[in-house]
């Protein structure tokens, strides 16, 4: 386990980036911290240093964003792992991309083993501890 200290969006937005060049199909990242922690800031990074071009934005209501190969969940509204299974979100574990997973604690049955964790916490106004 490493971690990162971050003093700024632009800074976590950065290491983000850098730790999308650790990334391989098929994995799982699961992005956890409280809500206004910067879950989404790390999952734009990402994307951008996977390639994604277009805006990405957080999929509340649509539960899924597909950039074309790197899956951006969104769970918070998610009921059960159950009705995740029925949705579908299982397929995408396997489908060759790189799933980003922001809420994964409300559908963990449903999350595979080799899942990645990028942890952020609060440590102040702008100073945000990252672990993965």
């Amino acid at each position: 386990m490493a971690v990162f200290l971050s003093h700024s969006e632009a800074e976590t937005a950065a290491w983000a980036r850098s730790y999308a060049k650790t990334l391989s199909p098929n994995d799982v990242v699961l992005l956890e911290g409280e809500m206004g922690a910067g879950k989404t800031v790390i999952a734009k990074g990402i994307a951008a240093g996977l390639g994604v071009k277009c805006e990405v934005t957080s999929p509340t209501y649509a539960y899924v964003n597909d950039y074309g190969g790197v899956y951006h969940f969104d769970c918070y509204r998610v009921p059960s792992w159950e009705f995740a299974e029925r949705m579908g979100f299982a397929e995408y574990f396997e489908q060759g991309g790189v799933c980003l997973v922001e809420w994964g604690e409300n559908i963990k049955e449903l999350l595979p083993a080799r899942a990645k964790k990028v942890t952020i916490e609060k440590r102040g106004e702008t100073l945000r501890e990252i672990t993965f």
